[in-house]
């Protein structure tokens, strides 16, 4: 077992993304918050940055967001049938299929480092106890005064199982202090706050309070 966790529990959280396919964009029409961390981003990071898409999934908004603003966009995602549509949706992006373990320092892959890391609902998908091993991995992934931002949503929850689009995902959330107290700790500087309440166009998932944390590497 790594220090993520079972991959196997992952793999099935990919293959019900895979099952949801183009359904997932469907559902999520309106990325209010997403678009707007991104231009945070865009408007915060110098021309032709190296920015990490963690759980790109089809690459709206995020990475086809930061590929038109001529950023170096490098996204990872777990489930092959997102990747073929975020390829499709981005074509100068780079795309990989890997689990978040195998970006850490004992993983098998080193994809260099990075201005920026993005992880928009990506971390929600592990359990509590592995949130702060990846916030301190998206910190070692960037250079110094490197720029992170965080979404997640705001709900007291510990891998528990939901009902989304016909399938079952397991889902993490935290509190807004208990959030930004993880991610303070794990060595970022929280520059910005915001929250969005946001009700998705399908009927078995219900509105949600979304956080976003624009944040800074120390």
């Amino acid at each position: 077992m790594s220090h993520y966790g079972h991959r196997g529990d992952r793999a099935g959280q990919a293959e019900a993304f895979d099952a949801i396919g183009d359904r997932y964009d469907e559902a999520f029409p309106h990325k209010d918050g997403q678009i707007a961390a991104g231009e945070w981003l865009l408007k915060s990071m110098a021309p032709g940055s190296r920015v990490l898409d963690l759980g790109c999934g089809t690459g709206l908004p995020t990475a086809a967001q930061l590929a038109e603003g001529g950023h170096q966009v490098v996204g990872v995602d777990l489930s092959p049938g997102m990747l073929a549509r975020a390829r499709a949706n981005v074509p100068s992006g780079s795309f990989h299929c890997l689990d978040i373990a195998d970006l850490s320092p004992a993983g098998t892959r080193d994809l260099g480092r990075f201005d920026a890391v993005a992880a928009f609902f990506s971390l929600l998908m592990l359990p509590r106890a592995e949130i702060p091993g990846a916030l301190h991995l998206c910190h070692d992934l960037l250079r110094p005064g490197g720029l992170f931002a965080l979404s997640m949503v705001e709900a007291d929850l510990d891998d528990v199982p939901l009902p989304f689009l016909g399938n079952a995902i397991r889902v993490t959330g935290f509190l807004r202090e208990d959030l930004r107290a993880q991610v303070e700790e794990a060595g970022f500087e929280v520059v910005a706050e915001s929250s969005y309440t946001y009700a998705p166009a399908s009927t078995d998932v219900p509105p949600e309070e979304q956080l976003f944390l624009h944040c800074a590497r120390k």
